[in-house]
């Protein structure tokens, strides 16, 4: 997810083999079983027989088996300097059928959810209050006997105790004299869903030791405007989820046809004022900040926005003064869908934000209902394969009781202190050799060059886990989850859960803010993030591991896995959002308008660069606006991280080792083949299409190919001539 306060690396990057592929491999013929391991067992005699006699291959088992997966990936019939991507990648793209042995070492997700799955279903004693309600809250998700026999009388009996019912499944017999559109929201926001208005306490981007609340516009169920412009398979099947699940909750089938075909228009209608992602960035300017005694005079509709969010926060014990701080964003938004409701029938209005509940609520519903949600994504996100219970599961409890899940994880020695300790040194050779292309940045000022260094220097790092966690002394951990109580009803468990995060939403606003603290995000992902308001990089301890590091790997693995990742996020401290921020975390001018002007005439090169890639498949181009900033971060990355493992080998002479096999290439070589490596994805047509409308990063193969074209220094290790198609002449660089 990426947000005003955080951005993060990995999207759609560690994107598994179909859902259940790997505990399923009995869908693959034996024969290619068979001929997958005769040809890996092949593979590795023949590296051990080269290791024999030869001091300057790495003669380790990791070693061997790295270099096993890199030669089952690189396609030597393609020129690095024509297409980098498919010469990293190429043999892995053409082999559909992988071994579970490649699949755990490409996808790592697969190795931490069986992780998560074992430390969660364990018999072990505990004293743990806080581990023993994990697992609790684990155990009531797999027991899908007992969620069958509660069945879906509990979201019935509250959606029509405390939400005013669903008028599509009571036909002609619904009242619009019960519809009362404040009170529906409120209930709707208490369990922490935002429909149509988002509303919630950040950290304030004018001051980040203060905190505000916040208003702009929510999600649709569509999540993207671009989804509703036209018909398409995606629209149909989404009108068909709402059908089957209407279908399967009622015998009164008369209205239904009309109220769905309403549904969808409001929610249509809607979407033509949502803004993009690219469009919130750009509009920055029209943010605005008031304070709850001028919200009314501010935010001039006939919904009365004061007295609902002053209702709102009561629900976390929260009361409002008159100067408490409020941003508003989307404003237009705001003001078109207050509009739109005016001139809609209550019906369609319940019948809508009941849906909407409804649907985010399926996952959590009897088998039956669930099943035709995943009819859905199969058209929406292309997935066929079910996810096993087990790993769904232990993703939930993860999701919201990471630092439990953390505990255990650490206890359990999943990941070694060794680890921790490379991380952090490599941390710091990267951001020095950042501050070198800093300097050596002759478009900025020496004011604004100063003040870059500073912010560098000023960057907070979190390496795998909070300090505490690793302790004996529980006592944070146990009062962090002390309402975390579960029973053995799993759908009770999941409302408590977000009444919860709803309550703690709230009382934020009045909690005084933490800095440099570990954030509320799960070390047991994988993934990398950079806080804005902080000015941290955060590396959870998740990612620390192949294909991204491993404590053994010789240093041009490392710097090209989790080296560039690390790069990356210290560089979003200064792509066209993070430059916005200064050293505290403050959104506020810091830079001269020279320096600004200089940026952002670079910062265009790269938005022209990448809205030029093309994909058939879908016959789309990339959009290089939505992009920009993960762009950016991934050129900066790259090259700190190179930059750094460079320095690296000046001081280490000799130390790093070739691997069997791939002794043709050097190690600098090497760094570049195995950045490569770590971003060879499959994605269905479908994730093309959805990654290109919603996601701001870049396909995976755009992001090898434009920061590669990008680097001078990748043409002199390979040998490539500005012109080729890997090797632009006109080389976007902004650090």
């Amino acid at each position: 997810m990426k947000t005003e306060s955080s951005t993060t690396t990995l999207e759609g990057l560690n994107k598994k083999p179909s859902f259940g592929l790997y505990l399923k491999k009995s869908i693959i013929p034996i024969v290619i079983l068979l001929s997958i391991f005769i040809i890996s067992t092949k593979v590795l005699d023949f590296l051990l027989a080269l290791q024999k006699g030869n001091n300057d291959l790495c003669q380790s088992q990791f070693c061997i088996k790295a270099a096993n997966h890199l030669i089952n990936s690189i396609d030597q019939s393609v020129d690095p300097c024509d297409n980098f991507y498919q010469f990293t990648c190429g043999k892995w793209l053409k082999n559909n059928r992988t071994s579970e042995d490649e699949d755990k070492w490409k996808f790592p997700g697969i190795i931490l959810d069986e992780n998560i799955i074992d430390l969660l279903s364990t018999n072990e004693t505990v004293k743990l209050q806080s581990v023993m309600n994990a697992r609790i809250l684990y155990s009531s998700c797999i027991n899908e006997t007992n969620i069958e026999k509660e069945g879906i009388d509990p979201i019935l009996s509250l959606i029509n105790t405390q939400f005013g019912g669903w008028p599509i499944l009571q036909g002609s017999s619904w009242k619009s004299s019960t519809f009362n559109l404040t009170n529906l929201l409120l209930k709707l926001h208490q369990y922490n869903y935002n429909f149509i208005f988002s509303i919630s306490s950040e950290v304030d981007e004018k001051n980040s030791s203060a905190t505000t609340i916040f208003i702009g516009q929510g999600s649709l169920g569509l999540s993207q405007r671009q989804y509703y412009a036209k018909e398409t398979n995606i629209t149909i099947a989404y009108r068909q989820f709402m059908y089957s699940v209407a279908k399967a909750l009622t015998n009164d089938t008369l209205m239904i046809d009309q109220d769905i075909k309403e549904i969808f228009d409001f929610e249509k209608n809607i979407s033509k004022y949502h803004w993009t992602y690219d469009e919130q960035q750009a509009r920055y300017n029209k943010t605005i900040r008031t304070t709850i005694s001028d919200l009314s005079r501010t935010l001039k509709t006939s919904f009365d926005f004061t007295t609902y969010i002053r209702h709102l926060y009561l629900f976390g014990n929260v009361i409002l003064n008159e100067f408490d701080l409020v941003t508003i964003k989307e404003l237009d938004f705001l003001i078109n869908v207050v509009s739109i409701m005016n001139k809609t029938s209550s019906r369609i209005i319940q019948n809508y934000f009941i849906w909407r509940f409804l649907m985010n609520q399926s996952e959590y519903m009897p088998k039956y209902i669930r099943n035709i949600k995943e009819q859905f994504h199969q058209v929406f996100q292309d997935t066929y394969v079910e996810e096993l219970r087990t790993v769904k599961c232990a993703v939930y409890v993860n999701k919201h009781m990471g630092l439990v899940v953390s505990k255990l994880y650490i206890k359990r020695k999943f990941i070694e202190e060794n680890a921790r300790n490379q991380s952090l040194k490599m941390i710091e050779n990267i951001r020095n050799s950042f501050m070198s292309l800093i300097n050596q940045s002759y478009w900025m000022d020496d004011t604004s060059k100063m003040k870059a260094i500073e912010k560098v220097k000023a960057m907070d790092k979190k390496i795998a886990y909070p300090d505490y966690l690793a302790s004996d002394n529980n006592t944070k951990l146990e009062n962090d989850y002390s309402l975390y109580v579960f029973n053995t009803s799993y759908i009770y468990n999941t409302f408590k859960i977000h009444q919860m995060k709803a309550i703690e939403n709230f009382q934020f606003l009045r909690k005084p803010v933490v800095r440099k603290a570990w954030p509320s995000i799960s070390p047991t992902i994988i993934n990398a993030y950079y806080d804005l308001s902080e000015n941290q990089i955060i590396i959870p301890a998740g990612i620390l591991q192949m294909p991204f590091f491993h404590k053994d790997a010789p240093k041009y693995l490392n710097y090209g896995g989790i080296g560039m990742i690390i790069g990356h996020e210290i560089t979003h401290g200064f792509d066209n959002t993070g430059r916005q921020f200064d050293k505290d975390g403050n959104r506020i001018p810091w830079w001269t308008n020279e320096t600004i002007e200089k940026f952002n005439e670079r910062k265009q090169c790269f938005i022209e660069q990448y809205s030029n890639f093309s994909i058939s498949e879908v016959n789309m181009n990339s959009n290089g606006n939505q992009t920009q900033d993960e762009d950016i971060a991934d050129n900066g990355g790259l090259k700190a991280a190179f930059y750094a493992y460079q320095n690296w080998i000046k001081n280490n002479v000799n130390i790093d080792k070739k691997l069997p096999g791939l002794t043709q290439y050097s190690n600098e070589q090497m760094f570049f083949i195995h950045f490569g490596y770590t971003w060879c994805t499959r994605l269905s047509v479908s994730h093309i299409f959805n990654r290109l409308i919603t996601d701001v990063h870049s396909l995976a193969h755009f992001r090898v190919i434009g920061s590669t074209s990008n680097f001078d220094e990748f043409d002199q290790v390979f040998g490539c001539k500005p012109g080729q198609r890997n090797s632009r002449v006109k080389k976007c660089i902004a650090w």
